[in-house]
């Protein structure tokens, strides 16, 4: 098989170059993209991280193309109905790191709840004074979380260790696992006037798209903290600010942000193929956002921890070999 893994980084190295004894295997750093399709177009597997857009105009390039396997869960950075269309069989890792990623949900938290980042740079640069850097205790505030899947219910485990009042929304409640954890399930509206704090674990999907919302800020507590770690879309950025300045929220930890991959390669900016795609607009309040004081952004950095990355990887390699033995697994879209 001709294989191409995209955006590799170092340490992941050695666990693809398993298949190079039986197999053309090609390791690139770059994402893939229309720019460079040429140099690919006789691939027979690929595997990309979240800032490869394989969408219908870099697939068709690669005529091929037989197996997809994305080194993440969420997979909306992949074009699955022409991969259906095509037969492109698409694997995802399904689960990798939910501690991981729900650790990083109370890094922020903390982080904002102790203004640890003002805190800091009011050490390294000014007086050595906690003046004007007062939180807010985390136990008995209510915490909504929003998504109970394998993530946001260990967030669910962490947040009563910190003493948390959890209410929780999900398209498919497991009131088993609520009875159990002692939160309870509430609608999104409830949920949304209640919390104190609001955490988001849902999927990328057109559903979810802006569910946080002008109306849904409208609905919460006047000061609200939100985290997001999900998708950037979940959240309607621009009314994120507005919420932010008026106070209605009074902090934000976001972990994600509608153009990740723009924020990454800005030079595009200038390309005219990209201005007619994109809504510039939402680059400006992504800048916005990474420039106000009561928000804490990291770069989609939550999953990025040793032993999550191993095990995405690992899970990645057995998908391929799944698939080469005729045996896939963890198929998310296309057709054998």
């Amino acid at each position: 098989m001709r294989i191409a893994v995209f955006e590799t980084e170092e340490r992941e190295a050695p666990v693809f170059e398993r298949f190079k004894a039986d197999h053309d295997l090609r390791l690139i750093r770059e994402p893939l993209q229309v720019g460079n399709t040429n140099e690919f177009s006789d691939v027979e597997i690929v595997s990309t991280f979240i800032y490869s857009k394989l969408d219908r105009s870099v697939l068709e390039r690669l005529p091929a193309l037989k197996m997809i396997a994305t080194r993440s869960t969420g997979f909306d950075h992949i074009d699955t109905a022409y991969c259906a269309e095509r037969r492109i069989l698409v694997c995802n890792v399904p689960t990798y790191g939910e501690n991981t990623v729900a650790e990083h949900v109370f890094a922020l938290l903390l982080a904002l709840s102790h203004r640890l980042i003002e805190a800091v740079e009011r050490v390294r640069m000014g007086p050595f004074s906690p003046e004007g850097l007062r939180g807010f205790d985390l136990e008995g505030k209510t915490l909504g979380v929003v998504g109970t899947g394998n993530i946001g219910r260990h967030v669910i485990r962490i947040a009563s260790g910190f003493g948390m009042q959890v209410i929780a929304f999900d398209i498919a409640p497991d009131d088993a696992f609520a009875a159990a954890h002692s939160f309870a399930y509430v609608d999104l509206d409830e949920l949304l006037s209640r919390s104190d704090v609001i955490t988001l674990h849902v999927p990328a999907t057109p559903e979810t798209r802006h569910l946080l919302s002008a109306d849904a800020f409208a609905q919460m507590k006047d000061g609200v903290v939100v985290i997001n770690t999900a998708r950037g879309d979940v959240i309607e950025t621009r009314a994120l600010i507005q919420a932010l300045t008026s106070g209605k929220v009074a902090a934000a930890g976001l972990d994600v942000l509608p153009d990740e991959p723009l924020i990454r390669e800005e030079a595009e900016l200038i390309c005219s193929i990209y201005c007619d795609r994109h809504d510039l607009r939402n680059l400006v309040a992504d800048h916005i956002l990474m420039r106000m004081r009561n928000v804490i952004i990291t770069p989609h950095s939550a999953f990025n921890t040793n032993e999550a990355v191993a095990r995405i990887v690992e899970t990645t390699v057995e998908n391929i070999e799944a698939f080469i033995d005729g045996e896939p697994q963890n198929i998310v879209a296309g057709a054998v």
